[in-house]
């Protein structure tokens, strides 16, 4: 074949065109590559025309063997866009296809196909795609669509089941609710609340699915109380990367269990979990106020979640504001200042605050009570009293606070952009430090997102999960929660921010300041050992275990073959 061949494809069928341009693609590339170097070899491209012809018919036997699958749900081949993107909105790989699954046999049924016939696919679960750096994709494999999954299970609320139940083995009895892996946080929170209930830890951001928080950890301000999702889960069904549905709990299957809940979807997809509750109030004291000495900020945060009983604030965060202007102006559509004149003529230009940010719960009842509690707190804190500000809002409001800014965003094309997070978890020890030179050297002029600090409870935490922390007894999150601008060529461009993120890390790394990714993104094996430290044997253990070919999770690129081969 020479370059001034013509080529007419006339193909009714979308499926089938999409295939044929592929081919198409791959003929043309190589004919060009040929014109340019001067070789009219006719013996190479029969070979190059053959090879193309066995994987395209490879390509075709997959696809025709998982069609072939009796399934509830049913597989989708064409028009997967969605599933090659995430929220983050930096790695885009399209799957062979998507799963849509009607029952959990369905999700068990392709892994054991793919595991038997096809090992060297790979399988990812998709819940609502908030992933960050492509850990929900699956190039070329099957992505399986979580939520589909979550439209034919019901959310389930058991307020007293009578005999054990709650914790799957004979633990005390407590309300429940049973739920899919694929179903958000914002659904169960609307379900609980009809019973007069609510799971007790929280993520800020609640359209999040079940088994994409749990096999992360699920933090937020309530962690200092009650530790993070994973340690509120009394049993969880997974399907392993064998396509085994098991069922596991703290006393049943408790490897598995454990290894599931924070091990980034590495050793089964979670297709349901139940999830303790708590009495839910009805109204929430929501309260913000600045602090100029990060150490000053530090010590009070500290020593609220130091209080352990019920005299204190139920959510404890922070964040750090640099160099805005018109901070507190910017609070008075949600808050009230407590000193309206103060507050005016307060300047923040410039400078770096830290906010601390607390809430207290209540019903309406207890409200006398609660700003008691309120006021005797706020008294042992040393915050700039000008920056008081205060409001009173439903629970419900408070939880799903951030939905409020998406909506804003998407009205204005802000939602879809690329999004380089990064979070970290660092130890008292060091966070003094690395504030001084993060803030005060690195993001010294400004920032492209919120950046959120608060301190934790190493005793709210499992330590037999997949989970990594730092080892001391306190240790802070920091979450730089970044958006780029894609036409941007400056500071708020993606690679600004992915430069500025790896200056972070290289200052953390070079300090040996034993910092450890959340929501983690590592490129090398060796990296993950570094991440997994002492825990990297019995992480590669499970492994071996339940998902011996390395077939779940590859956007993770912690396994990229089957353990026999890598390991």
């Amino acid at each position: 074949m020479s370059s001034n061949h013509v080529i007419i494809i006339i193909i009714n069928s979308p499926l089938l065109f999409t295939k044929t341009l592929v081919v198409f693609l791959l003929l043309i590339s190589f004919i060009l590559h040929k014109a340019d170097s001067g070789c009219n070899n006719n013996n190479n491209n029969n070979s190059v025309g053959t090879s193309i012809l066995q994987r395209t018919r490879y390509h075709d036997q997959i696809v025709s063997a998982l069609n072939e699958l009796p399934l509830d749900g049913y597989l989708s081949l064409a028009n997967n866009d969605a599933a090659a993107n995430d929220f983050g909105n930096i790695y885009h790989l399209p799957p062979l296809a998507v799963l849509n699954p009607a029952t959990v046999s369905d999700i068990s049924r392709v892994i054991k196909h793919v595991t038997e016939s096809e090992p060297g696919l790979k399988v990812a679960a998709r819940g609502h795609g908030h992933s960050l750096r492509g850990q929900s994709q699956a190039e070329g494999g099957i992505v399986i669509n979580m939520e589909s999954l979550a439209e034919t299970i019901p959310i389930v609320v058991v307020v007293n089941d009578g005999g054990g139940g709650g914790g799957g083995g004979g633990d005390v009895v407590v309300p429940y609710v049973d739920v899919s892996g694929g179903e958000l946080w914002i659904n169960i929170l609307h379900e609980t609340l009809k019973h007069g209930l609510a799971p007790k830890s929280w993520t800020d951001y609640l359209h999040l699915s079940v088994g994409g928080t749990l096999s992360n950890a699920g933090i937020s301000g309530q962690a200092f109380r009650h530790g993070p999702q994973i340690n509120n889960v009394f049993q969880l069904e997974v399907v392993t990367g064998k396509g085994e549905i098991v069922t596991c709990s703290e006393t049943r299957n408790t490897e598995l269990y454990h290894s599931v809940l924070g091990g980034l979807g590495q050793f089964g997809i979670i297709t349901r979990a139940r999830i303790s509750l708590e009495p839910a109030p009805k109204m929430v004291k929501w309260i913000r106020m600045l602090y100029s000495e990060f150490s000053v900020f530090a010590r009070d945060q500290e020593y609220l979640i130091s209080l352990i009983d019920e005299n204190t604030f139920d959510y404890v965060e922070g964040f750090v504001i640099i160099n805005r202007t018109g901070i507190l102006n910017n609070w008075r559509s949600s808050f009230n200042p407590k000193d309206p004149i103060q507050a005016s003529q307060f300047i923040s230009d410039g400078r770096t605050f830290y906010c601390l940010e607390v809430a207290k719960y209540f019903n309406p009842d207890e409200a006398h009570l609660m700003n008691q509690i309120v006021e005797q707190l706020l008294s042992e804190l040393s915050y700039i009293p000008s920056t008081l500000f205060q409001s009173e809002i439903s629970y419900v409001q408070f939880l799903d606070r951030v939905h409020v800014s998406e909506k804003q965003l998407r009205a204005k094309g802000l939602w879809e952009v690329p999004h380089p997070w990064l979070n970290l978890l660092i130890s008292r020890s060091q966070i003094h430090h690395f504030a001084q030179q993060v803030f005060g050297n690195i993001l010294k002029d400004t920032s492209n997102g919120p950046i959120l600090i608060y301190p934790v409870n190493q005793t709210r935490w499992n330590k037999k999960t997949s989970l990594v922390t730092p080892e001391e007894e306190i240790f802070y999150l920091v979450a730089f929660l970044s958006s780029a601008v894609p036409s941007s060529r400056g500071s708020e461009s993606l690679e600004h921010i992915l430069t500025q993120n790896k200056r972070i890390l290289e200052f953390c790394r070079n300090g040996k300041l034993g910092v450890k990714q959340y929501l983690p993104h590592y490129t090398t094996q060796e990296e993950w050992k570094a991440h997994f430290g002492s825990k990297w044997e019995t992480f590669v253990q499970r492994k071996t275990a339940y998902d011996p070919l390395a077939l779940l999770a590859p956007g993770q690129r912690i396994f990229q073959k089957a353990l026999s081969t890598s390991c």
